[in-house]
């Protein structure tokens, strides 16, 4: 049985975009019970990919920010909107 998703622990550095992403389809993706499978999936994307994004590793295109909001029901927005 594949372990159970956790949302992140660490809150990114201020001024840290990509890091707010990460931060936030992490969540997202946990709160829903949803693997980094089944997201890259339902957005179309690879499941690498997603990794890569909760990582922080990859810039990411505009598009690809609204394929993943779409996929987890947010706003595109809400995932660049900074961390409280």
């Amino acid at each position: 049985m594949p372990a159970k998703p956790t949302p992140p622990r660490k809150k990114p550095a201020k001024g840290d975009l990509r890091g707010v992403l990460a931060w936030h389809v992490r969540t997202l993706r946990v709160e829903q019970g949803w693997s980094q499978e089944a997201l890259a999936h339902a957005c179309e994307l690879d499941r690498t990919y997603v990794s890569a994004i909760e990582r922080s590793v990859w810039n990411v295109s505009l598009s690809n920010i609204e394929r993943l909001a779409n996929a987890l029901g947010v706003e595109a927005w809400e995932l660049l909107k900074p961390i409280p």
